[in-house]
């Protein structure tokens, strides 16, 4: 039997299912990377949240490691070229969280566009401005999606019923036109584009995608959706963006920074403006942690593992 070491906190529907598939586990959710090193050793499996880095010191360590179970859907806490070099298969639970992904993304959007958060504060202080928090509708408009997996195609297939055109742009894919999006060019998307959505991991192509000179590129003003990693945004990119109005809005689920009572002492000019703006809405890294999700990931990351 198999043994997995689990370092992270999980649902405890985990359990059951690991215990069905026929795995042996050891639940350390506190252990630190001191603790876990000593013992990893002895585990054919590692699942993973957020916490553990698995890098190459990591993997001299665990000599036996055959696989590494991540409960999400970003792979970028792991040295995935390290993992090749050591034969361990790496696992990530993307479609379970794509469909609380895809309803978070279109409710901060709809949020947004229709001032829903700044009218919800002024009616609870008795600030009754109709003219004021005249929304716009999302109907008619261009969606651009960059990545057009699991949490993009999620997003392309509810954004269907609000009559705007999608279109989404995805470097590792061919042929991925369906019935919710249509396969596009970053130039289409930058010509045409009214909401761009992002949908990428995080990876050294990635970081930092979105900067000034990206923003430049866009045709009209547009909106920006990331659910995706907070380092793929570069934040003073998207307030000078605001500023200028070339960024109409920001649905922000992410942050470079997300420790943020760890920011450097004093005010951070940036974000300390950032959230002072009526047109930028902001969540706590929350997109695909739904009650549903947080079971439906060990589903899905179990069931593969198990058909490995």
């Amino acid at each position: 039997m198999k043994k997995i070491f689990i370092c992270d906190e999980m649902h405890p529907s985990l359990f059951e299912m690991l215990e069905t598939a026929g795995f042996d586990y050891s639940y350390q959710p506190k252990a630190k990377r001191e603790e876990i090193l000593e013992q990893i050793g002895s585990y054919e499996g590692l699942m993973i949240r957020n916490k553990t880095r698995v890098d190459e010191a990591f993997l001299q360590a665990a000599s036996r490691l055959e696989f590494i179970g991540r409960a999400g859907a970003g792979l970028d806490l792991i040295d995935k070229e390290a993992c090749d070099r050591h034969q361990v298969r790496l696992f990530a639970a993307n479609a379970g969280n794509m469909d609380a992904v895809g309803e978070h993304a279109m409710g901060m959007l709809l949020a947004l566009m229709n001032h829903i958060h700044t009218a919800d504060r002024e009616v609870r202080q008795k600030i009754w401005l109709r003219e004021a928090n005249r929304g716009t509708e999302l109907g008619g408009k261009t969606v651009g999606l960059i990545g057009y997996g699991h949490n993009g195609s999620a997003f392309a297939k509810r954004l269907s019923s609000f009559n705007v055109k999608v279109l989404a742009y995805d470097k590792y894919r061919d042929n991925y036109s369906d019935a919710y999006a249509e396969q596009a060019t970053m130039e289409q998307i930058f010509e045409e584009a009214d909401v761009l959505s992002l949908h990428i991991p995080l990876t050294e192509e990635t970081n930092y995608l979105v900067k000034e000179e990206f923003i430049a590129q866009f045709k009209k003003p547009f909106y920006l959706i990331n659910c995706s990693r907070g380092e793929i945004v570069k934040l003073a990119a998207v307030l000078k963006g605001l500023q200028s109005e070339a960024v109409l809005g920001a649905c922000l689920d992410v942050l470079e920074n997300e420790k943020l009572h760890q920011l450097p002492a004093g005010p951070d000019e940036v974000f300390d403006t950032l959230v002072q703006l009526p047109n930028v809405i902001f969540t706590p890294h929350v997109a695909g942690w739904t009650h549903e999700s947080y079971v439906r990931i060990n589903e899905v990351l179990v069931r593969q593992i198990a058909d490995s």
